[in-house]
């Protein structure tokens, strides 16, 4: 495997194409701009490492720099930056000035007209709807409900299982099942059963992936290379393609499932409140939008990647760097046994929310895992018209800004010299609470009016999880791979994280 391989001879074509014209320039007499910091070439070779270069770059310069500047065939200046004063200037103060715009939307047309690629009125307005579902009531009286239904039809089931084989498995891969379990419950409302669920899981879950990897792919390459390959079926735009088929297949099979449900009634009402039976009710605020099958989809598909790819990213790299870190494990586990009920201290047992919320060392363990590990590495935005950032940046309109959220979490100049270090302590207050940073300096739940509107309950939902695993089995990482962030939109691990399960008691 070499760069003999797809997408290696892709590589090697744009960069001899780059040189055919950096020469051809220079016999006309033409100057050629390469970027200031970084030239393609080395951006090229340093592909596979792209987030740590990049915080590596940014360090060194200060917490901002340009990466491409005047390249013909992108046709826009792309700033690169990680400075707090800057993220809250684009995703707050500036928020108007800074939509994802048209070039976010090309690149991320697997998610079509859903509120994450909307902006303006549409998106203020969708907004609003989901609001107003995470804060329903029904939503806080559901959720409890459906999480321990997926514990017991999933979470156990899959340990239980997975501890007696003494065989390695795939963390993330065993995390998915029940996490597509549970966010398929919240925003379809269908309960999928053991065998489909884990059928339809593996299928969204490698389809999530691919179109992930194609996505990221789309920012290294020349627009019209990239829209080259989806015109000819070939690399990884076959790969989103089929990607888009498979998610269209699976949301569409939910969608009329749930249609069917609502026309006859077949589920209890005390059981059904899912986003889907949102957009489907006649009789809720959805039926104004006129959202059409397709639309319906597009955010189904959202709001599953949302709940469904991030948590289980986010927990594979908590227990990983739990390996690491026996000491912090020790101290979750003896914080733990501090609010067991009498009789739990020696048999399986779940938390509720109540006593999640009393569990902050666990917590501060997950802030700092976010902090060096969020799953969402990169977020960008266009100017739409000339701006100065806080650092004194000259910004063109049309100009592409992103924000290493990667970075963010490794600058000495925000979180001190000891920044690449795993400390929990850094999120607990002198009184023993958790210590609350503003979103632009700890960015993994974004900031301003796009800030993550579930941040309350992927924080219970990965508590949970977490809490159940570490009270009642020994996690062990095996084998000897190079775990290192994967280039994509999602910080996904670029080997399985194989760990063996080993239950604590009998």
């Amino acid at each position: 495997m070499t760069l003999l391989t797809y997408p290696g001879f892709l590589i090697i074509a744009v960069v001899l194409f780059l040189t055919f014209l950096t020469c051809s320039r220079k016999r006309r007499g033409l100057r050629w701009q390469w970027p200031v910091v970084a030239k393609l070439p080395q951006f090229v070779r340093r592909y596979c490492q792209f987030h740590d270069w990049s915080a590596q770059i940014l360090e060194r310069s200060g917490g901002t720099c340009l990466v491409v500047k005047n390249l013909w065939f992108v046709n826009m200046d792309n700033w690169l930056t990680s400075n707090p004063a800057n993220v809250q200037h684009i995703m707050s103060k500036s928020f108007t000035k800074y939509p994802k715009g048209i070039d976010w939307r090309k690149r991320f047309d697997i998610f079509g007209d859903s509120v994450f690629n909307s902006d303006s009125v549409k998106w203020k307005y969708e907004r609003a709807l989901y609001k107003g579902f995470l804060n329903h009531q029904r939503f806080h009286e559901l959720m409890p409900k459906i999480f321990e239904d997926s514990m017991e039809k999933q979470l156990i089931p899959i340990l239980e299982h997975v501890s007696k084989q003494h065989v390695p498995v795939a963390l993330q891969d065993l995390l998915g099942k029940h996490i597509f379990y549970f966010s398929c419950r919240m925003t379809t409302g269908c309960d999928l059963g053991l065998f489909q669920s884990s059928s339809h899981e593996h299928l969204f879950a490698k389809a999530i992936v691919n179109a992930c990897e194609a996505i990221s792919f789309r920012y290294l390459l020349p627009e019209c290379i990239w829209k080259l390959q989806k015109w000819l079926g070939i690399g990884k735009e076959k790969r989103l393609s089929e990607a888009r088929k498979t998610l269209d297949h699976l949301v569409s099979e939910y969608i009329s499932i749930k249609r069917k449900e609502l026309s006859s009634r077949l589920r209890k009402e005390d059981m059904d409140f899912s986003i889907l039976k949102l957009l489907l009710d006649r009789d809720e605020l959805a039926r104004t939008l006129s959202i059409s099958d397709e639309v319906m989809r597009d955010n189904i598909i959202t709001f599953m990647f949302a709940a469904h790819d991030t948590t289980s990213t986010v927990l594979s790299w908590f227990f990983w760097i739990l390996s690491k870190h026996p000491v912090v494990e020790k101290r979750i586990r003896e914080e733990i046994q501090k609010y067991l009920p009498d009789n739990g201290k020696t048999k399986w047992l779940a938390f509720n929310a109540k006593e999640l919320n009393k569990m902050v060392y666990l917590h501060a363990a997950l802030c700092e895992t976010l902090r060096l590990y969020p799953p969402v590495p990169v977020q960008t935005r266009t100017a739409l018209h000339n701006d100065t950032l806080p650092s004194g940046h000259k910004i063109n309109q049309g100009t592409r800004v992103s924000i290493s959220v990667y970075a963010m979490g490794r600058m000495t100049s925000t979180w001190g010299e000891d920044c690449n270090e795993f400390k929990p302590e850094r999120w607990i207050t002198d009184d023993g609470g958790i210590k609350h940073e503003p979103a632009h300096k700890f960015f993994a739940f974004n900031a301003g009016p796009r800030s993550c509107l579930g941040k309350d309950f992927a924080f219970t939902l990965m508590k949970a999880i977490a809490s159940a695993i570490i009270h009642n089995y020994d996690v062990q990482v095996v084998g000897n791979s190079q775990i290192a962030p994967k280039r994509s939109i999602i910080l996904h691990m670029n080997h399985d994280l194989m760990v063996t399960v080993k239950k604590r008691w009998a």
